[in-house]
């Protein structure tokens, strides 16, 4: 009969320090990561000069915060095909494909809701009145 493998207990402050050990690992060395984040930083500094609505605030930080959650969970993926083979394995080519390719479409639709709310704040800043979406 085979034995049921049960977790150990952790207290929260162990599961905050591997969360955030987590972030350490997606993060470091991760360029593209980089670049969402000065984009993020960005996106936040010009929604603050536009003075962006509270419920514009919500949208551009979901946006951003969908960008970077699907860069970890690829920068995840990649660590575990790294572990698993590191050869050649079209099947593990694939998942990683996959994997960017959630984080384009993530990144368009951030980009194209980030747009949206920018577009129509500066023109509204602007004095244009004719545009609306």
């Amino acid at each position: 009969m085979r034995e049921v493998f049960r977790p150990t207990q952790r207290t929260w402050y162990q599961k905050f320090r591997c969360a955030f050990r987590g972030v350490r690992l997606g993060v470091y060395g991760q360029s593209s990561f980089v670049v969402h984040f000065a984009a993020a930083g960005l996106a936040i500094l010009a929604a603050a000069w536009l003075r962006i609505e509270k419920t514009e605030w919500c949208l551009l930080m979901l946006c951003i915060t969908i960008v970077l959650t699907a860069e970890m969970f690829n920068s995840a993926l990649e660590h575990l095909a790294r572990a698993v083979d590191r050869s050649e394995n079209r099947y593990i080519g694939s998942a990683l494909d996959i994997g960017s390719a959630a984080v384009l479409i993530a990144s368009v639709g951030a980009s194209v809701a980030g747009l949206i709310i920018f577009i129509t704040r500066a023109a509204a800043w602007l004095g244009t009145t004719d545009l609306q979406m």
